[in-house]
Formats: structure tokens, C-alpha cells, sequence
């Protein structure tokens, strides 16, 4: 089988576009109201103590009979699942022009992934305020273990977490396009390629968009480099954002690095199947299937402050110094980051 193409993504080459979790419902609690006890007769104070309750007799009327009160969350639910059935048969959904289906994301693939993002990774998310409420920004992360599961619990992260729930569109290598069902996948999420050409359209759309550049050197890095960034390419992340003007959040990600050690690499194996790496870990392929299952490591994620462009003037994207000294800013921020974030680790698992 072929090489895997990858196309890094500050290639300037033109390329062609492919093609709320409800809001929880508090219960609503009756309140008990106390009838005030009702005096019968001539009833005098006692002397030689404060009266109390129970020297006042009081009459028993009986209560009308509450009816129980439901806040019709079951059916309410079921309704909504039945609607959202409905529109999937009939067609009766949008999707963009990358092929990004929100209400399918919302409603589906999120719920798939939140319960591996808060029971099984634990996610705790630091600095989720630096991400702006509106308008396009580009967020930054570092990439790593073997599986590129850390993208989608950073998006997750995103959605689940900001105040106006926005929704991050990650960059993807070829390679991710090229496999059956997750391609489809992929787009349902809001993944496209990553190239200029289809992250300056979203930033000009005033989505937030995410790169991880980088790709796989990063992700498939031999354990013993773990949280040791990688090369950040030429920069190409950076002149994007200056074009538009729009922020670049530097994000760092602990615990991913743990998820799959790779110590070792079947190369030969790899270019068989048009893989840019074959990983082998101390569980995979030696327990089969079972092996695959990442270890439950617990992760941290940190939006770091962003970094402004739009004090720059229009052809300061073509300035390769610029664009250098911007990149390594932003690496460095990323780096320095996550050694902290390590030192303030106590264990990988808890």
C-alpha cells in the first residue's frame, strides 16, 4: 500500500473543500408549607412558663390531596429524540460546505465522547476564559499519543466548557480522510483538511479553528521523547492568523503522552499499510483488541493567553522573520506550559 500523503499546514498549495447538550433542568421542589395552629376558646397563658405548641390545641383539617408534580423531563426527551429521527429520515438537516453537521455533533457525537472526556480522562480544563466569545481565533496545541484522540477531547473541552458553547474546527491531516467511516466522521465533526487555504476560509467565517502542528512527529514520537514539542514547520499556522487578524491560543495538553507508550516502531509494517508509523506499546499488538484500549490516564488542559496579530500591517504575513519569531513564541509558550503543568502533576493516573 502507498505512503501515507501527509501535506503539512503551511503548504500553499490550493485545495478544494470536501464536499445544545440541552440545557440540564433543575427539579422543581414544592415548598412545605406549615399551617398555623388554631386556638380553641378561652385559652390562658400559663404562669409559671412560656407557652408552647403543645398547650394550644389544634384542629386537624384535612388536606386536599397534591397531585405530583412532573417537570415532563422524560417525555420532553423522548420527544425530542423522536424529532431528531424525523428530520435524519426526510433530509430536513444542514450541513456546510465542509460537510460539519452541528445537531448531529451536538446531539450525538458529543455524547458519544463526553462519557471517555469526564469519567475516563478526567479532563480538568484551566484558562478556558482566554478563548474569545465571538469572532474567529486559532487555537495552538501540542500533539501527541499515538492515537489522535487528544484533539477531540480538546474539543470537547471547547464545547462543553465555554460560556457561549462554541464549537472548535480541527485541521486534519490526509490521512484522516483517506479511512473509511472516520472520514465521514471527521466531517460530521467539523474537521477539514489541513491547508491554507481552508483555515483562512474559516477564520474569515469567524469560526475557531485548531491546529496542532506538529502532525505526526508529534504523535508518533517514541515514548522516551514524550512532552518534548516537535519541529512547528515554517510557520504557516501563523501567517494565516495574520492575514485575518485573528488571536493565536497557545494549548497544552498533559496526559495524552501516556495514553499508548510507543517504544518501538514496526517501520517495515507501516509502509505496508500507508501508515506514517506502526506503534508498538507494551499492550498492543501483543494483547490483541484489548491492547488497543488506551491506559485511563488523567489530563489537564490549559488555554494560555492569546497572542494578538491584528496590531500588524497587511504584509506582515509575508515577513518570514515575523513569522518565525512568532511561531517560536508560541511553541516556547506551549513548551514552558507543560513542564509546569508536569511539575504540578502528582501522578499520571490520579
Amino acid at each position: 500500500m502507498a505512503d501515507a500523503k501527509v501535506i503539512p499546514f503551511d503548504d500553499d498549495r490550493s485545495r478544494g473543500s470536501a464536499v445544545q447538550r440541552p440545557p440540564r433542568r433543575r427539579g422543581v421542589g414544592s415548598r412545605r408549607k406549615t399551617a398555623e395552629p388554631a386556638l380553641v376558646g378561652d385559652v390562658q397563658p400559663l404562669p409559671s412558663r412560656a407557652r408552647t405548641q403543645d398547650d394550644v390545641p389544634v384542629t386537624h383539617e384535612e388536606q386536599p390531596p397534591q397531585r405530583p408534580q412532573h417537570d415532563g423531563g422524560l417525555e420532553r426527551r423522548v420527544a425530542s429524540g423522536l424529532s431528531f429521527l424525523r428530520r435524519r429520515l426526510t433530509g430536513d438537516y444542514e450541513v456546510d460546505d465542509f460537510g460539519y453537521d452541528e445537531e448531529l455533533t451536538d446531539q450525538v457525537l458529543m455524547s458519544l465522547l463526553r462519557p471517555v472526556y469526564e469519567r475516563y480522562f478526567r479532563v480538568e480544563v484551566k484558562g478556558i476564559e482566554n478563548i474569545p466569545s465571538e469572532g474567529g481565533a486559532l487555537i495552538v496545541a501540542n500533539h501527541s499519543g499515538t492515537l489522535p484522540l487528544d484533539g477531540l477531547m480538546m474539543q470537547v473541552a471547547v464545547h462543553d466548557n465555554h460560556p457561549a458553547g462554541r464549537h472548535l474546527r480541527l485541521l486534519a491531516a490526509d490521512l484522516v480522510f483517506m479511512l473509511p467511516v472516520v472520514n465521514e466522521l471527521a466531517r460530521k465533526l467539523g474537521h477539514t483538511l489541513a491547508c491554507a487555504e481552508d483555515a483562512e476560509r474559516l477564520l474569515g467565517q469567524g469560526e475557531l479553528v485548531g491546529v496542532m502542528p506538529e502532525g505526526f512527529k508529534g504523535i508518533g514520537k517514541p515514548f522516551s521523547e514524550r512532552y518534548k514539542l516537535q519541529r512547528f514547520g515554517r510557520g504557516g499556522f501563523v501567517s494565516t492568523a495574520l492575514r485575518h487578524g485573528t488571536p493565536i491560543i497557545p494549548c497544552s495538553i498533559v496526559g495524552a503522552e501516556e495514553i499508548y507508550p510507543m517504544i518501538g516502531n514496526a517501520k517495515t509494517l507501516a509502509r505496508l499499510l500507508g501508515f506514517p508509523y506502526f506503534p508498538l506499546t507494551p499492550t498492543f499488538p501483543w494483547l490483541g483488541p484489548l491492547g488497543a484500549v488506551p491506559l485511563p490516564t488523567k489530563w489537564t488542559i490549559q488555554f494560555g493567553e492569546p497572542i494578538p496579530t491584528d496590531g500588524y500591517p497587511p504584509e506582515a504575513a509575508e515577513d518570514p522573520m515575523l513569522m518565525f519569531n512568532l511561531t517560536d513564541q508560541v511553541r516556547e509558550q506551549i513548551q514552558h506550559t507543560l513542564y509546569k503543568l508536569l511539575v504540578q502533576r502528582r501522578s499520571v493516573f490520579f
